[in-house]
């Protein structure tokens, strides 16, 4: 899909046998086709980053200056849930007076940038879109590193402040710490992808302000400090978040063990308490000839209270010491 926005009209529709229209401030590629590709190419004067390059993560590949465009690409957020996100990677190339994006999903933050160029007439220029779009990006992310926090809340009070350590039958005990195991887990991969997107942003935004300083009006440069700031501030709210769950994991780890050390204090009960009275029936099941007991007339009631007594003085023993 191919979508050309220009400075007067907000969106135009042509071919790819057209020329490219004057005036034209922002070209969006959505998927893009071969013609599509070849057309922007050349009616831009610019080579548009492939698949696989949008992909890459070295600062070289993802940040670059080449005949007057800056290239530049990061991690988006598309499609999210609190347990899951689609991150997908967007290519800029960003220059005094035409931004082309490309991209290969459906983003919201694009989308929600359309709808602010239809309404606001300010949005003018290449780097004002540019910056529109960083200003998005920030935006969702700071409503999923909210909603990732109240996630995290929600599973601190579960474990701490609910029956996540009470709960007495075995079964029910491990399927709960097992799902809340896999709960923290699914916010911690979130909340790792959101870093990803906030690193990536903050460093086209630092580049641009710094590559593209010569073109860079006053007022859109401090809109691109402002961006930095709160990427800023979202990065160490995000290592708070990143902390909590570190916490939460270690104190579900704790639970584990403490039902594992539970199960090994049972069995290890169960092992002592049968022990003596099996050696009791062992030596007085011997069937040698020469057995004073044999005669005895309480030996069979005897040797039935000695069975009991050495199976009931540990349980005793184990009680006092508080192990049930």
């Amino acid at each position: 899909m191919l979508n050309i926005y220009r400075d007067t009209e907000r969106s135009i529709s042509i071919g790819t046998t057209d020329p490219l229209p004057d005036r034209v401030v922002w070209i969006d590629l959505l998927d893009p086709n071969d013609d599509e590709r070849m057309f922007v190419e050349s009616q831009v004067g610019i080579r548009l980053p492939t698949r696989e390059a949008l992909g890459e993560i070295e600062e070289s590949s993802r940040l670059s200056s080449e005949k007057g465009h800056l290239y530049l690409t990061t991690p988006v957020i598309g499609n999210a849930t609190l347990e899951d996100a689609e991150v997908s990677a967007a290519g800029f190339v960003l220059g005094p007076k035409i931004l082309v994006t490309i991209r290969y999903e459906a983003l919201p933050t694009f989308d929600a940038v359309v709808k602010l160029i239809a309404s606001d007439e300010t949005l003018n220029s290449s780097i004002g879109v540019f910056i529109a779009l960083l200003e998005a990006i920030v935006d969702r992310g700071a409503d999923v590193l909210e909603q990732l926090g109240s996630g995290i809340d929600e599973v601190s009070r579960a474990v701490f402040r609910g029956n996540l350590s009470s709960l007495k039958n075995p079964a029910k005990s491990s399927a709960t710490l097992r799902q809340t195991l896999s709960r923290v887990g699914a916010l911690g991969d979130r909340l790792s992808k959101a870093r990803d997107v906030l690193l990536g942003v903050a460093r086209i935004a630092s580049y641009t302000a710094d590559v593209g300083c010569d073109w860079l009006a006053k007022e859109n440069s401090d809109r691109l400090n402002a961006v930095s700031k709160d990427l800023v501030s979202l990065s160490d709210f995000e290592t708070h978040l990143s902390d909590k769950i570190q916490f939460l994991l270690d104190a579900v780890l704790g639970y584990i063990t403490i039902e594992q050390n539970d199960i090994f204090k049972v069995l290890t009960i169960a092992s002592v308490v049968g022990v003596p009275p099996t050696l009791i029936a062992g030596v007085w099941g011997m069937n040698f000839k020469n057995m004073p007991e044999l005669s005895w007339s309480w030996g069979y009631p005897m040797a039935w209270l000695a069975i009991i007594l050495s199976a009931v003085l540990p349980l005793i023993w184990f009680w006092k010491r508080g192990w049930f």
